[in-house]
């Protein structure tokens, strides 16, 4: 696992190995085992390296072929680069180190791009081609691996982590408003976005090519819901136990010491149970706690410890958070609100201190469909068609309107369930999920940032996904639109970067291409069941996970937000919202603001989602935008 940077210098001179070097230094926690620089009249490269696979220095990169016609900076892992590797040899690539790097310089001297579907691993790079004076860059089926680009007329750079794209001189930092919008509904910049202009995000199973003709920008995989198993519910999940098998053993391959989170639900329990069964030693788990014990799941991670024989630690949140939320707010370049990159970042932490790669559970919600939402979205569906469509559209919307005024938690729940079922599925979907309903934003934006938007609304991100899906029902369209948005965009990034932060490099078996390609086969009521979520997935674990992890009620990866807000960090969050409010005063009416504040202190409604994402949108604005130079790490 690694940190890349680099430019092209099509459009003007970008600069030279300094350059590079505080671009590669601004991401040293991706990589502090190794560094090195590549530049020539077209092209210059920066890559740290977290050493995993080949510790030697032949392993250091940016690494040439062994014709140097070829030169790669890479990062992240390739699952099958054994087998790849022994295919190459046999047919007569001199391969000079062990590294899965070098496997993909092999595979693109006698495939080019189309070996991007020949690999299976989390990845994204930049492979420059000395003979067609092009580069390629790519990244993964899912977005484990992220990759962000600066574009203008003049300046074409990439990057790991955008603190990298900003240490280049005469970048714009102007704020994108359609992305602030879209910020407040899903608490993360959906792809392709970032929140500056320039500045972009290069979607997952994407590759894009830059020569001096300009860039081309290409998608070269996606999964399909198309194609419905007819095999057995039996066979098919005796098939997943096996896929789950292989799968998790293909990522205990390291030359350092690896581990597991395990948070006591299905998806890290059943990874670590597999881990287990084949390992020759105890597996070292790590579980992060709470003092409240609606949000404290350690109990159940000890259940899976104990009968596994791990060796298991943990680490409780305290009053931890005020003292390491700035800090832990500096890793996201962008505005990131999802609240469980608190215990992400001290159980990433936890780990690094015991193992230098951790197997997660990431990925079997939006695959088998284990979140709530999807419960909540399936009865919606049930109530859509009980009831007739002029009744739907023409009344329910009066009703809701009736409580749209009302902070009351059951008024506020009643309102959300009438709006939703007056809309079509998708919009329903969207409406269910948004953070930030359309009544409050309308109430918190102020008019010239109302006006700047236009007809612009979040809700299309959602829509347009949603409608490139091909499966035949609903909840495999909403599974598609998850994995293209919300596991991109909010999951995988909270994990790369808090992980990343410790220099701790995530593996995420349930994510394999295969799992998600088999689950997408899968008749639908094998993932959702009469309200069983992840119904085969547990079947599938049933030999190895006890009932009481197995069927017990989902907490997520949740925090006490709420009493936060009231506590711990409620001096901090007034000094952001309050003092240092130049931020969100850009685009909220700020009377408004203090009324949901005092609200949430008095216990009259519950803000907190709302409050958090303004605290963390003002956290970055601080940083990035107010006080770059001072503040930027």
């Amino acid at each position: 696992m690694c940190g890349i940077a680099g430019f092209t210098q099509f459009s003007g001179n970008m600069g030279n190995e300094q350059t590079l070097k505080r671009m590669g230094d601004s991401i040293y926690h991706r990589g502090p085992d190794a560094g090195r620089e590549y530049l020539d009249e077209h092209v210059g490269l920066a890559h740290r390296r977290l050493a995993i696979i080949d510790l030697s220095e032949a392993g250091t990169q940016p690494m040439y072929s062994f014709d140097e016609k070829y030169i790669i900076a890479f990062n992240g892992e390739i699952y099958n680069f054994q087998a790849l590797r022994d295919q190459l040899s046999h047919d007569g690539y001199p391969f000079r180190t062990h590294t899965d790097t070098e496997v993909i310089l092999a595979l693109y001297a006698t495939h080019g791009e189309k070996m991007l579907s020949m690999i299976n691993g989390m990845f994204a790079f930049a492979l420059w081609d000395t003979t067609s004076k092009r580069l390629l860059i790519a990244r993964d089926r899912v977005g484990k691996k992220p990759l962000y680009y600066l574009k203008t007329d003049t300046q074409f750079a990439f990057a790991s982590e955008i603190k990298a794209l900003l240490t280049l001189p005469n970048v714009s930092r102007e704020v994108r408003l359609d992305a602030v919008h879209d910020f407040f509904a899903y608490q993360y910049v959906p792809d392709p976005k970032t929140i500056f202009t320039d500045m972009h995000k290069l979607p997952p199973a994407h590759f894009m090519w830059v020569s001096q003709e300009g860039i081309h920008i290409e998608q070269y995989w996606d999964v399909s819901f198309k194609h419905v198993s007819d095999k057995s519910a039996s066979q098919l999940t005796k098939d997943l136990y096996a896929l789950a098998t292989e799968k998790t053993c293909s990522r205990m391959v390291s030359d350092v010491p690896l581990g597991a989170f395990l948070s006591g639900g299905i998806d890290s329990s059943g990874v670590v149970a597999m881990m287990a069964l084949n390992s020759d030693k105890p597996v070292k788990t790590c579980s992060i706690g709470f003092d409240e014990k609606r949000f404290n799941e350690t109990e159940f991670a000890q259940i899976v410890a104990d009968k596994y024989h791990t060796e298991h630690h943990e680490f409780t949140v305290h009053q931890n958070v005020k003292d390491n939320l700035e800090e832990i707010v500096a890793y996201f370049d962008e505005p990131f609100a999802d609240p469980s990159l608190v215990p992400t970042y001290f159980v990433s932490q936890l780990a690094r201190s015991q193992v230098t790669v951790a197997i997660a559970g990431d990925g079997g919600d939006e695959v088998f469909a284990g979140y709530e939402k999807y419960t909540t979205d399936a009865l919606e569906n049930k109530l859509r068609q009980r009831f007739p469509e002029v009744l739907r559209k023409k009344v329910f919307p009066i009703l809701a309107n009736l409580f749209a005024k009302s902070e009351h938690p059951l008024l506020r729940k009643a309102k959300s369930l009438l709006t939703s079922l007056s809309l079509e599925p998708a919009m329903g979907f969207y409406i269910t999920n948004s953070m930030i309903d359309d009544r409050l934003w309308q109430r918190l934006a102020t008019k010239e940032t109302k006006y700047k938007l236009g007809d612009y609304h979040p809700s299309e991100v959602t829509l347009e996904n949603y409608h490139k899906a091909d499966g035949a029902d609903h909840l495999s369209k909403i599974l598609y639109t998850d994995m293209k948005t919300y596991l991109p965009g909010g999951i995988l990034v909270k994990v790369d970067r808090m992980s990343m932060a410790h220099s701790l490099e995530v593996r995420a078996p349930l994510l394999d291409k295969d799992i998600i390609e088999f689950s997408a086969t899968l008749p639908s009521d094998l993932k959702y069941n009469n309200g069983e979520k992840k119904f085969i997935l547990k079947e599938a674990f049933k030999p190895v996970l006890p009932d009481d992890i197995l069927y017990r009620k989902k907490m997520g990866f949740s925090v006490p937000l709420a009493s936060w807000l009231r506590h711990e960090i409620k001096a901090l969050t007034e000094d952001y919202l309050f003092t240092k409010a130049q931020g969100i005063q850009q685009y909220f009416d700020m009377d408004v603001v203090k009324q949901l504040w005092q609200q949430h202190q008095e216990e009259k409604a519950d803000h907190s989602t709302v409050l958090w994402s303004m605290l963390m949108f003002q956290m970055w604005w601080f940083r990035y935008i107010q006080t770059p130079h001072e503040k930027q790490t």
